[in-house]
């Protein structure tokens, strides 16, 4: 991926625009991005009880508009959530004027989204008086669409985009897609919202079933801290301008798109992770021989996310018994002297017990950017992936002073 997507990398259809309306103290704070036509919309939302307002909002206008929709307006700087009936009637205002000012369309048609702080009153008036200004000055030009990967920024570091292409019926179909993310990152569906655009033309049922494929093996496998953030969201919009015939059955078209929109959500996804806060590196774990895929899973986030196993990676220290231990609370029945453990393509562990390695050359190959780590339970044939980055005392500044 390079630093910036270029006119081949953008979607037919698709236009995008930002602005600074004031909820942030300076930078870009609100974004749109439209469809020139109405396209088929999926989307994705948090598992978390506590949702914010734009999730609730966004959910009932999928429906409504039976999953046909025209645009979608993000704010950062502000969660928009636990602000009661306000916090909803903000969300609700700001789909009202997106649409009027988008040529008088149904609110229905417009998807609303929020990142930031929990708990703060959502200045709306701020965002309604930018809208006009959002509308009139979208484009369909690589810059407009790099401004919109900033504008949704807010611990992010940098700005995470992916894009694909695959070919149907002898059409070229483009997907292209951007997310923020850095902390609260264990999506179930962490501050994490990722948003989609392609050209194909595909039904709302078989474009949501091509989203949960994608997002099971790349979003819901990413963690940085084991919180599920509020306001999750994973949106696609397919226009169908790439003239490709429409996908409306699970056939070789089908299955040629959903492996380009898993490629681009996988990309998205590992940025998540390589931009964790305060992260040094991506950290993939692996479990292997685990007695069903579920257990596998288990084991995996567990190992993940336990704090002493993240710490251990900042250090780069060869530390396997702390992933041993990890495994050993995930809930899963396994004979622990059976364990064999693989940190960075080195065996550490044999049978639950230390495998002679070298100390120094364990470090080394530690420090890099991506480290591999392999749990093979060796009690069944299953298996699964995670990807989570280390914990620094960066982690800890940035977060001790977010409102601050």
């Amino acid at each position: 991926m390079t630093a910036h997507p270029s006119v081949s990398d953008l979607p037919r259809g698709f236009s995008f625009s930002t602005t600074a309306c004031g909820l942030k103290k300076s930078g870009l704070d609100l974004a749109l991005l439209a469809s020139d036509v109405p396209a088929a919309a999926a989307a994705m939302f948090t598992q978390n009880r506590v949702q914010a307002a734009p999730v609730l909002v966004s959910h009932v206008h999928l429906q409504k508009s039976r999953h046909k929709i025209r645009g979608i307006i993000v704010n950062s700087g502000n969660a928009n959530c636990c602000t009661g009936s306000d916090g909803y009637a903000a969300a609700a205002a700001t789909t009202l004027k997106v649409a009027r000012e988008l040529g008088r369309l149904h609110p229905s048609q417009i998807l609303v989204c929020s990142t930031g702080v929990i708990g703060v009153p959502l200045r709306v008036e701020k965002i309604l008086r930018a809208v006009p200004r959002l509308v009139r000055t979208h484009r369909a030009d690589a810059r407009a669409f790099a401004q919109f990967t900033r504008a949704i920024m807010t611990t992010d570091t940098r700005p995470k985009w992916a894009a694909a292409k695959c070919r149907i019926g002898g059409k070229q179909v483009y997907i292209l897609g951007c997310c923020k993310g850095a902390g609260m990152i264990h999506p179930n569906m962490a501050t994490m919202l990722a948003f989609l655009a392609t050209d194909a033309a595909i039904s709302p049922a078989f474009l949501t079933r091509a989203l949960r494929r994608a997002v099971a093996s790349t979003f819901n496998a990413i963690t940085v801290d084991g919180d599920t953030s509020t306001n999750d969201t994973v949106a696609i919009l397919a226009n169908g301008r790439s003239g490709a015939r429409k996908i409306t059955k699970e056939d070789a078209a089908f299955m040629q798109f959903t492996s380009a929109l898993e490629k681009v959500c996988r990309q998205l996804a590992l940025a998540i992770v390589a931009d964790g806060e305060g992260a040094q590196r991506v950290i993939e774990i692996e479990v292997r021989g685990a007695p069903s895929p579920r257990a596998a899973d288990q084991v995996a986030r567990t190992v993940a996310n336990s704090p002493l196993v993240k710490t251990a990676l900042a250090g780069a220290d060869p530390n396997w018994g702390r992933i041993l231990a990890a495994a050993g609370h995930a809930g899963v029945a396994f004979d622990f002297e059976r364990v064999d453990i693989r940190l960075a393509g080195i065996l550490v562990c044999r049978r639950g017990r230390e495998h002679p390695f070298n100390e120094r050359v364990a470090h080394k190959k530690m420090l890099a950017k991506f480290v591999p780590v392999v749990v093979d339970l060796r009690s069944g044939r299953s298996s699964a992936r995670i990807w989570t980055c280390d914990f620094t005392g960066d982690y800890v500044s940035i977060n001790a002073s977010y409102r601050t």
